[in-house]
């Protein structure tokens, strides 16, 4: 049962906690995408990807930060955006996220502690509960607005993963300079 969670902002979830952060876990669409899916006469499928999240998480990876995409439907434009990207953990075809995620964790040999996870959906609450810091956007459904410890500003697909991007390497840098 997922525990209950405080929204929060920023400011009022630690930066050592931000800064902990070895995995950032996100869903795909809705949170990666406005989930908006096109599809054409042929079969054929496109999505919208934020060049301002893509800067973000390959900023993550040179700074150490594992990134994963958990995705409940398998898609070609969401592997190769992740090839695009280098993204080292896709995992597609998974609706349950919340076993996807511990599965990840237990491989990468972390803890909860060490997981943040996005998500917009009913599928994500349970990841989003389970997770350190559970991120949502701001028009993501009811269920992942509760389970979520942080809210974006901006809105997914425009934005809103490169927030929380900036948020743990700002975190990163401020822990390791208060460190001795």
């Amino acid at each position: 049962m997922p525990r209950s969670k405080k929204r929060s902002s920023a400011p009022s979830i630690a930066a050592a906690q931000w800064a902990q952060l070895r995995l950032f876990a996100m869903d795909v669409d809705g949170v990666l995408t406005d989930g908006t899916v096109h599809i054409s006469s042929n079969g054929s499928e496109a999505k919208a990807f934020s060049i301002l999240d893509g800067h973000g998480l390959r900023q993550l990876a040179r700074d150490g930060v594992i990134t994963a995409w958990i995705s409940g439907r398998a898609s070609g434009a969401t592997t190769a955006r992740a090839t695009e990207l280098a993204i080292p953990h896709v995992i597609q075809g998974r609706n349950d996220k919340l076993a996807a995620l511990r599965e990840l964790a237990t491989q990468l040999g972390l803890s909860a502690r060490h997981c943040a996870y996005m998500g917009d959906d009913d599928i994500d609450a349970p990841a989003l509960a389970w997770a350190a810091i559970g991120i949502a956007p701001p028009d993501a459904m009811r269920s992942a607005l509760a389970a979520a410890d942080y809210v974006t500003q901006r809105a997914a697909g425009r934005g809103a993963v490169r927030e929380i991007c900036e948020l743990i390497l700002r975190a990163r840098v401020t822990t390791t300079r208060s460190s001795p």
